[in-house]
């Protein structure tokens, strides 16, 4: 009799574990998602979490590692995103190939937050398609303890090329970036459209190869950290997280200049799940979101209640947040026009494939 109940029950208990597993199966494939496509270590994980517990729409996060990456990747219809977080030149020139949908704002109340210095900006200039997430600069790294001081004393542009560290120098892994550093080193625009000063950027790139270790974007950060290599060109955000996990690290803003970048959230004109996104950016804009965003990921942010939050310790440092005089230096990428882009991309494959 006992082993007729105690099969009774076996078979009561499977019968409700799989009502129960349907039931929250089914919760699962019922509920509202969307695809969120972003640079790496570029987010306060724990956000998603809120987003999700807040909203009930998941969030399927996925990295890149430039822009480039991501903008083939869409056009290739290779995966289907709804936010994006492009760079203002890419975001130009997603908005010429009619790629990103014009946001309703009325979803994104908190933009009232973004500073007036951060809006209308050339790539969108009638603030149609983008949210300001952050903003900063280009900056080299390097480490103290094996670089010279007499070698960053006048904290130039010229340490990427110092033969002294041949084997030991980090650079990025795409053309836009990597080009941008030959222009400053050269004096020219890194938005030159001469073709004469691509082809001279292009020898200067040829002359400190033999000096590079490797062309790299996220792999940066176990480099320097564990000083595999010594010096690298990389975004000031980034070099402040390097700098907190190896004190040896510092940074430096380049005195001939850099390239000063802003990037955007956007959402994809082919995006099935639109309002979700815009509440997406909202939460992302939301005061104590930004602060905790800003906190992780240590870029500057155009939010003008989370900057007046933060630490002074971060609102006040010179690297994440340069003085006027600094900033004067440097220029923001524009959309180039398609036949320098083309060369662009020949003297990048040229330069990457050459021994």
């Amino acid at each position: 009799m006992k082993k007729k109940i105690v099969s009774l029950l076996a078979v009561v208990l499977l019968l409700c574990c799989m009502v129960s597993c349907t039931r929250t199966q089914g919760s699962q494939e019922g509920k509202q998602s969307i695809n969120v496509y972003n640079w790496g270590e570029y987010i306060d994980q724990s956000i998603l979490d809120d987003f999700e517990a807040q909203t009930g729409i998941r969030v399927n996060y996925t990295t890149y590692a430039s822009n480039e990456e991501m903008y083939s990747k869409i056009v290739s219809g290779a995966a289907s995103y709804d936010v994006i977080i492009p760079s203002e030149y890419m975001i130009s020139k997603m908005i010429s190939e009619d790629l990103l949908a014009e946001l309703d704002f009325s979803n994104i109340p908190n933009y009232k937050y973004i500073g007036e210095e951060y809006r209308g900006l050339s790539y969108d200039p009638d603030e149609k398609y983008s949210v300001p997430y952050t903003w900063g600069t280009v900056v080299i790294v390097y480490n103290t303890k094996y670089v010279d001081e007499e070698d960053v004393a006048d904290e130039s542009i010229d340490l990427l090329w110092n033969e002294k560290y041949a084997g030991n120098i980090l650079m990025f892994d795409n053309p836009r970036d990597t080009f941008a550093l030959a222009h400053i080193k050269l004096g020219n625009s890194m938005n030159t459209t001469n073709p004469d000063d691509w082809i001279a950027a292009a020898e200067e790139l040829k002359k400190q190869k033999p000096l590079v270790q490797a062309y790299v974007m996220d792999q940066i950060f176990d480099k320097m950290i564990n000083e595999e290599a010594y010096i690298a060109a990389y975004y000031a955000g980034d070099a402040m997280t390097m700098m907190e996990e190896n004190e040896d690290l510092a940074a430096y803003v380049p005195r001939e200049g850099a390239n000063m970048f802003f990037d955007s959230m956007c959402v994809l004109k082919s995006s099935q799940n639109k309002a979700a996104a815009e509440t997406f950016i909202n939460f992302m804009c939301e005061t104590d979101i930004a602060v905790r965003n800003a906190e992780a990921v240590w870029y500057a942010i155009p939010h003008t209640a989370a900057y007046e939050a933060l630490d002074p310790e971060q609102s006040e440092d010179p690297l994440v947040y340069p003085p006027q005089e600094v900033l004067d230096k440097c220029e923001v990428f524009i959309n180039l026009n398609k036949e320098t882009l083309v060369l662009q991309s020949e003297l990048w494959i040229n330069l990457k494939t050459q021994y």
